[in-house]
């Protein structure tokens, strides 16, 4: 897909955006009437349209710049997300302005029916201001939160304790914990302390393994080198394991030749060398403690609709049938159609890739994405058929230059034999 085929898609949403902003505008004569300060009045309904544009036309010409040999650079994110914030703020208006509106219209029905109208009298009674104050009131609050998540919560990392209990568990292993991170994502980050939070965090944890779970770069080898020194604190007495994610191929931009897209993935493979991460490409290793062994596999991407180039029978070559297996794939869907059903037992799969869709709410009892629509387990622990699942929320971003509500996630698994 070349960026002339972005750029029509962009456009398409600049024409959508315009035809909202008719109809806030509206809104915003009935929330602005009766105003004593007739200059504040029209710093309103003529600062709004202002601002408006001015995104519309960043966001054009931001995107008109895109140049899919490279990818969306953190300034491209930064664009399409204020765009974003502006589009869903004006969506969450109208749609109170509408319900509003529709009473108005069943009103008229309504009282047509039942007395005649008298001449000159409009078929609509006016529009009631609460109405109006009540859509704004909702927009205000999107904007101030996909603002706070644009600045601030994309960094606010917060730490996952998971237990995961197992009959067969060998009694070495029992109280042994993993450190687990998942979608770096380095060509996304914008502040280099923010990164660090994250890092700082995932050490202080002291964990007897590490892992990563793919999506070290959006597309090419590069992004992750002003980082190299940063990832490379994580440490672990039992070692640390990396897998491949569906961007590290870099199937998302265009190349000049098949040659420099084979360079880059191998030079991919090679940042995780640098980071000191052995990285599994369909095959095991085996993980001793006091002369008991469990054997960790990590598989290439295989995700539904995306990369399938993982290969578990493959990755399970050499493994005893009763060990005790740890997966690391990073599309959860890999788990859902092949792991869980598969003659070999997986007692525990390691994913990310879904970020949580990076928006959600998570508080309570009350759990929703709109990622959720597609993956069976979009974040945390899932079981079925004796195999367990834990999906990562993932530690970097992409596209929206934020995060909200679905913080980004370091992991300590513990596993623990059952009594």
């Amino acid at each position: 897909m070349h960026s002339g085929f972005f750029f029509r898609i962009f456009l398409f949403s600049t024409i959508i955006s315009l035809l909202l902003d008719w109809y806030v505008f509206s809104g915003l004569k009935t929330f602005t009437a009766g105003w004593h300060s007739h200059r504040l009045r029209s710093a309103v309904l003529w600062g709004y349209p202002g601002v408006s544009m001015g995104i519309i036309v960043v966001f054009l010409f931001g995107m008109r710049s895109f140049d899919t040999a490279r990818g969306m650079t953190p300034v491209h994110e930064w664009v399409l997300s204020l765009f974003l914030v502006l589009l869903v703020s004006k969506l969450i208006f109208c749609i109170f302005l509408f319900i509003g509106d529709l009473g108005r219209f069943f009103y008229g029905i309504g009282d047509s029916l039942v007395r005649t109208r008298k001449k000159g009298e409009p078929f609509f009674p006016a529009r009631r201001k609460f109405i109006s104050d009540i859509a704004v009131a909702a927009a205000s609050i999107s904007v101030t939160g996909f603002l706070y998540g644009m600045t601030r919560g994309k960094y606010d990392f917060r730490l996952h304790r998971e237990t995961f209990y197992f009959d067969d568990l060998p009694e070495a292993f029992d109280g042994f914990t993993i450190t687990q991170i998942s979608d770096i994502h380095s060509g996304s980050f914008d502040s280099d302390d923010g990164v660090r939070k994250g890092i700082e965090l995932a050490k202080a944890q002291n964990s007897d393994l590490f892992v990563f779970t793919g999506d070290l770069v959006n597309n090419a080898a590069w992004e992750i080198e002003p980082y190299i020194e940063h990832f490379r604190q994580l440490k672990a007495p039992f070692g640390q394991y990396s897998i491949l994610g569906n961007h590290d191929y870099g199937e998302y931009v265009h190349w000049a030749t098949p040659e420099a897209k084979a360079a880059n993935f191998e030079k991919v493979k090679q940042q995780h060398k640098k980071l000191d991460y052995r990285l599994l490409l369909n095959e095991n290793v085996e993980i001793e403690k006091n002369g008991q062994k469990i054997s960790l596999v990590g598989v290439q991407n295989w995700g539904r609709g995306f990369i399938q180039v993982g290969d578990l029978d493959q990755a399970l070559q050499g493994v005893d049938k009763d060990a005790f297996k740890i997966l690391l794939s990073h599309d959860p869907t890999h788990w859902e159609e092949k792991v869980r059903y598969h003659p070999t037992k997986i007692h525990l799969t390691l994913s990310g890739h879904t970020h949580g869709a990076q928006f959600g709410v998570e508080t309570g009892g009350l759990r929703w994405s709109p990622v959720q629509y597609r993956y069976l387990d979009w974040a945390g622990p899932m079981e079925q058929n004796g195999r367990q699942l834990y999906v990562n929320r993932g530690f970097g971003f992409l596209a929206f230059s934020g995060r909200l509500g679905i913080w980004p996630e370091v992991t300590v698994i513990t596993l623990k034999r059952r009594a």
